[in-house]
């Protein structure tokens, strides 16, 4: 797929259930160029597999994944929710192979939990017949008994909640002191230990990512997927912070033909979800682009997207951050203290621009996938080139004034753009 830079001038479900859902697939048609393929979900010609292209994920006994947790042992616990728990693995020498890796991670859901069998099977369908980069490989899954099971590659680096949140955040303290005036004091205690604060351009780089992902499920895979689940947690990150969507069981197939939506019940997190989707169970393709935004913001503020442990008025981040994104000079106000003023304004102020545009109220306002991922590269590249220059990032290189009009023929040109992928 060409990209041209002319688009930004700046830079436990029943068994019936389980049928019904099995039959909606193939009644899907898609509006492929000219060739009219129905009903067979598949990748466009930009997917590829880490392992081997065509790679269909093998089922695994129960026995075979407790021997490779040591039976699920709680020193191998990695992660858990509402959904199960997930679990470092050791896959046997005979299990594993030049296909299949000896670490993998290992999902193990709750017999009554937040994940159920439909979800489940949508899950290994979509990873099974969906290949990229920027896409976890399902290495395969378990049905044993009423065992389900998944195994993915093994991501050495975690999930991007965790580098954003997992440290020791800024404490702010409001403090009453002499003749009676408030005065609002920010400490930046120091991060975890053996844990950095990420910088601004691997930030870019992750955000970049993550929308090479998502433009692959809207404009390459046939017909299109809606992830409809993106957030910090479901963004796996390898030892080079390479980013890769996770936890597909919430993916829907997009609409097509003459359709302009998917209705169906209301799913997501909250703090993530699109406030159409939200109020009408419409499901498009810009919902996953407000989602995206809500990523965007959690990157440039440190911020989770809803915190119940903030103030009222700072709990909902996009909430929070609405008067900041009115008035450009106060842009820098929502940076994340971790960052130590270690960033480009110009950099931020484009950042941010792309970011009010991805949240905007009303989903035909948002961009597309292919503007975002221009835009994003972009700035990688910008940043990257700096650091190879020794440039660093910088704060004082560029006035308000210069980065007022930057963002704003950013934000005019993602509002020019109302053509499809």
């Amino acid at each position: 797929m060409k990209k041209k830079m002319a688009c930004f001038s700046c830079m436990s479900i029943n068994r019936k259930d389980v049928r019904d859902f099995d039959e909606d697939v193939p009644s899907r048609s898609t509006k492929s160029s000219g060739k009219g393929r129905k009903g067979r979900l598949t990748g466009g010609k930009g997917g590829e597999s880490n392992n081997q292209k065509g790679h269909v994920a093998r089922s695994f006994t129960f026995k075979e994944l407790a021997l490779a947790t040591q039976n699920f042992r709680e020193a191998n616990l990695i992660g858990e929710g509402g959904f199960g728990s997930v679990y470092k693995g050791r896959l046997e020498t005979g299990l594993a192979s030049f296909l299949l890796p000896k670490l993998v991670a290992i999902k193990r859901l709750n017999l009554d939990g937040l994940q159920g069998h439909q979800e489940f099977i949508v899950e290994v369908l979509m990873l099974s017949l969906l290949h990229h980069k920027n896409l976890v490989n399902l290495i395969g899954y378990c049905t044993d008994g009423d065992q389900r099971l998944l195994v993915y590659e093994f991501m050495p680096m975690g999930s991007l909640e965790n580098h954003l949140f997992d440290v020791k955040r800024e404490i702010e303290i409001t403090c009453r002191i002499a003749f009676g005036l408030l005065s609002l004091v920010t400490v930046v205690e120091d991060v975890e230990p053996g844990k950095k604060p990420l910088s601004w351009s691997t930030r870019l780089k992750i955000a970049a990512g993550a929308a090479h992902g998502l433009e692959y499920l809207h404009c390459e895979a046939n017909p299109p997927v809606i992830y409809r689940d993106l957030k910090s947690s479901n963004i796996l990150l390898d030892n080079d912070f390479n980013p890769k969507l996770s936890d597909f069981g919430l993916a829907k197939l997009g609409p097509v033909g003459e359709n302009t939506h998917v209705s169906t019940r209301v799913m997501g997190t909250y703090g993530y979800c699109a406030p159409e989707y939200a109020m009408s169970g419409k499901l498009t393709l810009k919902s996953d682009i407000y989602s995206l935004g809500v990523v965007l913001l959690e990157l440039i503020t440190g911020r989770k997207a809803y915190d119940s442990s903030r103030n009222a008025g700072e709990q909902n981040l996009v909430v929070w951050t609405r008067p900041f994104l009115k008035d450009r000079r106060k842009f820098v106000h929502m940076v994340d203290p971790l960052l130590n003023g270690q960033f480009s304004v110009r950099s931020l102020h484009h950042a941010v621009a792309i970011t009010a545009m991805c949240i905007q109220e009303q989903a035909s306002f948002r961009p597309i996938i292919s503007d975002i991922v221009v835009a994003l590269d972009y700035l990688v590249s910008q940043a990257e080139s700096s650091e190879s220059k020794g440039g660093g990032s910088q704060t004082g290189k560029q006035t308000h004034s210069e980065g007022e009009s930057n963002a704003s023929s950013c934000k005019q040109t993602l509002e020019n753009r109302p053509a499809p992928c």
